[in-house]
Formats: structure tokens, C-alpha cells, sequence
């Protein structure tokens, strides 16, 4: 509420009442004080229409606390989205292999499969009127240098689960974080820390670790096959690190919004360009000629044989969702970090379904992992204390 002009209240000034004054209004003694005192709006009104002044300071504390409620509720759903889709997707991905499954391409088409799914949510969310969509010319050539990569990834992990067992092969993941770190540094401006520093460096030594120990503990693996699996998960690590930070370079610098139809639109569309390659590698291979006699002789019955393909391609696609609403919110390096966190639950999983070895060598590898990522969740924790106290301060 503004103020209104000042009001003028004149006093005579009558001196010291014990002192006789002159009666002259000439007189400077008996010049009258102009006392000015502040008049309000609602001076004009009846008390019983004086409004009260607005408590900004409440309204916008309430409206950051939601906001951040709101955030970590977001944030936390991804999580879940991240380490359930890895979890069954790794797992059904060596059930498959362990069945009688041999096909390299069609694992690797399988874990892009799943893209047109996404068209369901992505019609019946709504738009925002105020987003715009950057022009065809920037975004489609995105699209299909993200999907050509995403191939390439894929089919560079069906080997590894091939050729490794499934503890191994995730334990090995871990390294991911690592390339992470570094093109993060390159692409997305992300600060090194300490706590950072050290997380890289325990995740590399992790699978670094599990590199020398080439004993295949999984009879239905060839063991000379193993550094094969070991270099080709290794450089599929690396590649989906660097899939990871081109993907929040396209959100800062093309798309400009961090909405979760944006993050259907790009999962769609990338794992759809993914899928049409993976599908001509499958024909170009040959491998589709051997389908039929894959699907009539899988040793747990042909209705498995599609239920594993479905919630493969499932399990794969709730993940993608998962990481890149991490990556949108918050930074590609932590996404990375979710992602690592599966770890320790994918071998304890494959001990208990596909009677992993668990040699001290892997245990050793898990804590080590264990130890990294808990390092950077708490760096992330320091940050968001850091931001919330200076927002706090701010209000």
C-alpha cells in the first residue's frame, strides 16, 4: 500500500507557561510549530476496511518448500525408475543368453525395442504453451547421432553379458562413472571436489580390479572369451557416459526446457533411431535366420522366450526414462551416480538366481564401488545444503 501526502498539524507555540509571552503574532517566540506526520491509505477509509500489510516473506518461504518438496519427489521417482529398469533389464538380458538364447543382434535390438511404448504417455501429457520447440534442423541430426551411439552401446554391452558373468559384467560398469566424470568436466562444466576426486578414483580401481581377475566362475562362459567381454563393457561404458553428458548438453544448450515430455520425446525418438539400426545390423548379420530355431528350442518354453524379450525391452526403456529425467534435473554426473548404485544389487541378485561365483576379489571390487558412490552422494548432500542455506538467507 502506498502512501498518501503528509498531513499538517499546526501547534501554537505558547513557550514556557510559567513565563509571560507576548500576545504579538508577529513575534518570532510565538511562531507556530508544522508538525508533519505520515498519512496511510487507508487514513481515508473506516477501520473496518484497513487491510493488513502482506506477509510476502511467509508466502514465499511456503512456495520454496513446496518447490523443493516437489523437486525431490521428481528426483526420487527417477531414482526408483533407474535401479528397478537395470536391475530386471541386466538380469533377463543373461537369463536370456543362459536359456539358449545366442543371438548378439537381437539382445542388442531388444534393449531399444521398447522406444514406440513411449508414445502412449508422450500423447497424453500436455504441453507447455510456453516451451518452444528449438527448429528441425537443430534437433534431428541429435537424434540420429544419439541413436547411431546408442547402437553401438548396445550392442558393445550384449557381448559383455555374453561373454562375462552377470556380477562381473555389472561390477565392470562401474567405470562408468569415471568417463562420466571426465566429459562432464569437457561438455557440462562440471566442478571437481574432493569427494568427487575420490569417487571416480575408487569406481576405476573397482573395475580395474575385476580386469586382472580373468577366472570365469560361469561354466556356459568361454573363459578365453573373457577379455574379450572385459574391453567391450569397458568401451561400452564410455560410450554411454559420453551418451549421458551429450544428452544435458542438448537439454542447456538446444531444448532449453527440462520438461518430462521432453524426456519422453528424447528417449523416443534416439532409441527409435537406435532400433531401425540394430534391426538392419540383425539382417546384415544374418542372425534373424537363426530366430525360428531360437525361439522353437529355448530350454523354458517359447512363451518365455517372449516374456524375457518383452520385459527386457521393458525394464530397459523405465530405465532410459529414469536417467535422463536425472540428467535433466539435476546433471549427468549424477544420474551416472544412480546408475552405479544398482551395482551392488545386480550381483547379489545373479548369486541368488544364476549362482554367480562371489570370490573375494568381487567382494572387494563391490565395497570399493560402494565406498565411491557413497563419497559423491556426499558431495551432492553438501551442495544442496550449501543452496538451500544461501536460498534461505536469500528469503
Amino acid at each position: 500500500m502506498q502512501m498518501a501526502d503528509a498531513l499538517e498539524i499546526q501547534l501554537p507555540n505558547r513557550g514556557n507557561p510559567s513565563q509571560p509571552q507576548e500576545a504579538s503574532p508577529a513575534s518570532p517566540s510565538a511562531k507556530d510549530h508544522v508538525i508533519v506526520l505520515p498519512q496511510h491509505d487507508d487514513a481515508t477509509l473506516p477501520p473496518s476496511q484497513w487491510q493488513p500489510l502482506p506477509q510476502k516473506s511467509v508466502s514465499i518461504s511456503l512456495s520454496s518448500i513446496l518447490k523443493r518438496w516437489k523437486w525431490w519427489i521428481v528426483v526420487l521417482l527417477d531414482v526408483v525408475s533407474v535401479l528397478a529398469g537395470q536391475t530386471a533389464a541386466t538380469l533377463l538380458g543373461r537369463f536370456y543368453f543362459n536359456e539358449g538364447g545366442n543371438s548378439l543382434w537381437m539382445e542388442t535390438v531388444i534393449q531399444s525395442a521398447g522406444a514406440p511404448l513411449l508414445l502412449i504417455p508422450l500423447l497424453l501429457i500436455p504441453r507447455k504453451p510456453s516451451v518452444a520447440r528449438p527448429p528441425l534442423r537443430k534437433i534431428v541430426p541429435i537424434y540420429i547421432g544419439l541413436g547411431f551411439l546408442i547402437a553401438g552401446d548396445n550392442l558393445m554391452y550384449s557381448y559383455g553379458l555374453l561373454y562375462l558373468p552377470v556380477s562381473t559384467y555389472s561390477l565392470i560398469c562401474a567405470s562408468q562413472l569415471g568417463f562420466n566424470a571426465i566429459f562432464s568436466y569437457f561438455f557440462n562444466k562440471q566442478k571437481f571436489t574432493a569427494l568427487i576426486f575420490n569417487s571416480v578414483v575408487l569406481l576405476t580401481f573397482s573395475a580395474a580390479l575385476l580386469g586382472v581377475n580373468s577366472d570365469s566362475s560361469d561354466s556356459n562362459i568361454p573363459k578365453d572369451k573373457y577379455p574379450l567381454g572385459f574391453v567391450l563393457t569397458l568401451g561400452a561404458s564410455a560410450a554411454f557416459s559420453l551418451i549421458v553428458s551429450l544428452m544435458q548438453l542438448t537439454f542447456d544448450v538446444v531444448i532449453k526446457a527440462q520438461t518430462f515430455s521432453w524426456v519422453l520425446e528424447l528417449q523416443m525418438y534416439c532409441n527409435f533411431i537406435a532400433c531401425l539400426v540394430t534391426v538392419a545390423g540383425l539382417f546384415i548379420s544374418g542372425e534373424w535366420k537363426g530366430i525360428t530355431a531360437e525361439f522353437e528350442g529355448y530350454k523354458t518354453g517359447k512363451t518365455s522366450y517372449i516374456l524375457t524379450l518383452i520385459g527386457t525391452a521393458v525394464g530397459w526403456q523405465v530405465f532410459s526414462i529414469g536417467l535422463i529425467g536425472l540428467l535433466a534435473l539435476v546433471s549427468s554426473l549424477f544420474a551416472n551416480v544412480i546408475s552405479t548404485l544398482a551395482l551392488p544389487l545386480v550381483p547379489v541378485f545373479a548369486v541368488i538366481f544364476f549362482h554367480d561365483g562371489m570370490n573375494g576379489v568381487k567382494v572387494v571390487a563391490m565395497l570399493i564401488a560402494i565406498w565411491g558412490f557413497l563419497s559423491y552422494m556426499y558431495q551432492h548432500y553438501l551442495d544442496d545444503s550449501k543452496d538451500k542455506k544461501v536460498e534461505e538467507d536469500s528469503t
